[in-house]
C-alpha cells in the first residue's frame, strides 16, 4: 500500500529501526532507496528522525513493532506530538504475536499512547480498512497519526478496494441490535462476527460497532450506546488497563450513563509464549469466550 501512495506523493518516505523485512518495507527500500531510512536498533532515534523529516516537509511513515515503541515514548511526545507534526506511526505486531513471546506482545500501545494530546490512534478492522487508513493518514494536515495492526495474515481474499478517506474519529455500526452493545477495535471485531451472529440465533440481539479510532473516540456512538443499552461489552487486542474499555467507562461516567460494562482484552499480567490460538483462549478473548460473555445477558 505504501508503494501505491508513495508513487503519487513524492514527499512520502519510510523509516524503520532494523525491521525492514518484518514491517514489509523490502520492496519500498528497493524502489525508493532515496526515500528509505533504516536507522538500526534505535527506536527513539527513528521517531525523532521521522519528526525531523516531517519538520522539513516530508511525510514519514515510521514503522516500528508495537512492543519496541515503548523505547521511543519520550521522543514521540516531545518531538512529534508536541510539535503537531504531520507524520504516520505504523505500529506493527500490535496485540498478541504468538511464538515470539512476552517481549514482543504489543499489549500496551493503546494504553500508553491514549493520554498524549494532538494525536490520532486508529486500528483497522481488515485489510481494506488498513489501506483506507493509510490513505487517510497521508492526506495533508492529518497531524501525528498512529495506525496499529497485528502480526499475521489478513482475512480478506479480495483485499483491493477503492482508496477513500476515512472521517477521523468516526466508527461504524456493523450489525444492529437491541440487547447488548458490542464495541470492538481492530481486526478482532472481524474475527468475532460469527460470535455475534450465533448470539443472535441464541436469542441475544447484539449491536456491533467497529470503533476504528481510540482517539478521538466516536462520541456520537457512545452517546447512542449510553442512552440505548443497559449492557456493553468491549473487546480489544491490548491491555484491559487503559485501552478502549477504560475509555468507554470514562466516557459513560463523565456523561452520566450507567450501563454494565464488561471489558475483554489482555489481562493485567505478562502474557507468556504460545500460539496465537492458545493465547487468545488463555486470555479469554477467543470466539468462545466472547460468545459466552454476550450470552450472559440473555436472561437479564
Amino acid at each position: 500500500m505504501i508503494l501505491k501512495i508513495a508513487e503519487k506523493n513524492k514527499n512520502i518516505c519510510a523509516v524503520t529501526a532494523a525491521m525492514t523485512t518484518g514491517t514489509g518495507l523490502s520492496d519500498f527500500a528497493k524502489k525508493y532507496s532515496d526515500r528509505f531510512f533504516d536507522v538500526g536498533i534505535a527506536e527513539g532515534h527513528a521517531v525523532t528522525f521521522s519528526a525531523g523529516l516531517a519538520k522539513g516537509g516530508s511525510l514519514p511513515f515510521c514503522n516500528i513493532y508495537s512492543s519496541f515503541m515503548q523505547r521511543a515514548y519520550d521522543n514521540f511526545i516531545h518531538d512529534a506530538a508536541l510539535q503537531r507534526l504531520d507524520m504516520v506511526l505504523c505500529l506493527d505486531r500490535a496485540g498478541l504475536v504468538g511464538e515470539d513471546g512476552p517481549t514482543h506482545h504489543g499489549a500496551y500501545d493503546m494504553a500508553f499512547l491514549r493520554p498524549i494530546p494532538n494525536i490520532t490512534i486508529s486500528s483497522p478492522y481488515d485489510e481494506c480498512e488498513l489501506r483506507r487508513l493509510m490513505y487517510t493518514a497521508a492526506q495533508p494536515g492529518k497531524g501525528t497519526f498512529v495506525i496499529r495492526y497485528p502480526r499475521g495474515k489478513g482475512s480478506l481474499v479480495n483485499w483491493r478496494c477503492e482508496l477513500e478517506e476515512v472521517e477521523v474519529g468516526k466508527g461504524r455500526l456493523m450489525t444492529d441490535g437491541s440487547d447488548v452493545a458490542f464495541l470492538t477495535i481492530g481486526p478482532l471485531g472481524k474475527v468475532m462476527e460469527s460470535a455475534v451472529a450465533e448470539a443472535a440465533s441464541n436469542g441475544v440481539s447484539v449491536a456491533h460497532y467497529d470503533m476504528r479510532f481510540l482517539k478521538p473516540l466516536d462520541e456520537d456512538i457512545l452517546h447512542e450506546v449510553g442512552k440505548k443499552f443497559k449492557y456493553v461489552v468491549t473487546l480489544e487486542d491490548g491491555s484491559v488497563k487503559g485501552g478502549l474499555g477504560s475509555a468507554v467507562l470514562e466516557f459513560m461516567a463523565e456523561n452520566g450513563y450507567s450501563p454494565r460494562v464488561e471489558i475483554m482484552g489482555l489481562p493485567d499480567t505478562f502474557v507468556e509464549h504460545g500460539t496465537p490460538a492458545e493465547l487468545y483462549r488463555v486470555c479469554g478473548i477467543d470466539r468462545e469466550s466472547v460468545l459466552r460473555t454476550i450470552l450472559k445477558f440473555k436472561n437479564l
